[in-house]
């Protein structure tokens, strides 16, 4: 019953995040663009155009970084794993800083070639991962995670080479791209090309939940319970990373969500994956549409100019030290139960 009561009050939560956080930002926009049209005619554009879109943008977001984070912590049986692990935050990263330095600018189907590039990059990451992965026998989370930290300082290295050999506007571009941030996202298109990776990662993730129980506690008696441990992997590591794959593209890396999110998680719901796994999809997107409201609005307390900070900024500076402390842990040390 509390379990219960604990999801109720994430989704009013969430909800309320949701309708309140497109009204806050540089210029704070009246609660009667929502439905009047006697609003102001530029509120009512910003509120549609740009505010809603961005929204709705972070909560998908949120949602596929928080989910991955807490798939990957079940499969390394341990809280301190990330989405960015297998290195799909570096692919998707060297994807973009490719596009960038060679200077493309076609579009596909709406779809900007940065963001394209992106999603290519993390793709061909989770193919070599897997790849690598499966060139020893079976499929090892060791080998997986060896590959993975492999590919992504591989992967680091060539991007600072390109950052190296561009010009300063590339550069910058770069960098920016880097840092992770929703103010990419403009109208709906972003929203619908990300849309469909996170329902069905998530839904595949609901799915295999008394798996993730199981395979938590040990591939053994998961094994011994009936679960194919394998497969199941196989498709949580797919499922996670084309989740992350497809945030990153449109937003950057944004790190740190898929780490606290769950883990946040955990200790209010406890362990069990029935119930953490629609806890942690509605905390990562409030929490992530939480932080990027404030990314909106910090800068204005400091500054007449309307500045904003990338929210990937935002979630580093409260990442850091809760990384820190769950390390010092007692609990950090050791697998999940």
């Amino acid at each position: 019953m509390k379990r219960g009561w604990i999801l109720a009050a994430l989704a009013v939560v969430a909800v309320t995040l949701l309708c309140v956080a497109p009204l806050i930002g540089a210029s704070n926009i009246s609660w009667q663009a929502y439905w009047s049209s006697d609003a102001n005619p530029i509120q009512i554009k910003i509120l549609w155009s740009f505010r809603i879109p961005r929204v709705l943008m972070g909560f998908l977001a949120g949602m596929g970084l928080a989910v991955s984070g807490m798939a990957f912590q079940a499969m390394f049986r341990n809280p301190l794993a990330t989405p960015f692990t297998l290195g799909v935050a570096s692919g998707a990263s060297l994807g973009s800083a490719a596009c960038i330095h060679l200077g493309w600018v076609f579009a596909l189907a709406g779809i900007p070639a940065v963001t394209i590039c992106a999603f290519a990059g993390a793709v061909l990451t989770v193919l070599l991962v897997y790849g690598f992965t499966r060139a020893k026998r079976g499929f090892s989370t060791g080998t997986m995670l060896l590959a993975g930290v492999a590919i992504s300082f591989f992967f680091s290295s060539v991007i600072l080479f390109l950052q190296y050999v561009s010009d300063f506007t590339q550069t910058y571009q770069m960098l920016r791209w880097v840092m992770g941030g929703l103010n990419r996202t403009v109208e709906f298109a972003d929203v619908l090309t990300v849309l469909p990776f996170v329902v069905a990662g998530t839904l595949i993730v609901l799915y295999l939940s008394h798996e993730l129980n199981l395979i938590a506690t040990g591939e053994q008696l998961a094994a011994s319970r009936g679960v194919e441990v394998d497969r199941t992997k196989k498709m949580l590591f797919l499922a996670a990373s084309l989740m992350v794959g497809a945030v990153v593209s449109v937003c950057g890396p944004i790190g740190f969500v898929g780490l606290m999110a769950p883990h946040i998680c955990r200790l209010l719901i406890g362990p069990d994956h029935r119930f953490l796994a629609p806890a942690t999809c509605l905390f990562g997107g409030a929490f992530l549409v939480a932080c990027d409201a404030a990314s909106r609005t910090v800068m204005g307390l400091v500054s007449t100019s309307p500045i904003e900070l990338p929210v990937g900024i935002i979630t580093a500076l409260l990442g850091g030290p809760f990384f820190l402390g769950l390390l010092l842990t007692r609990s950090a040390g050791r697998d999940l139960p």
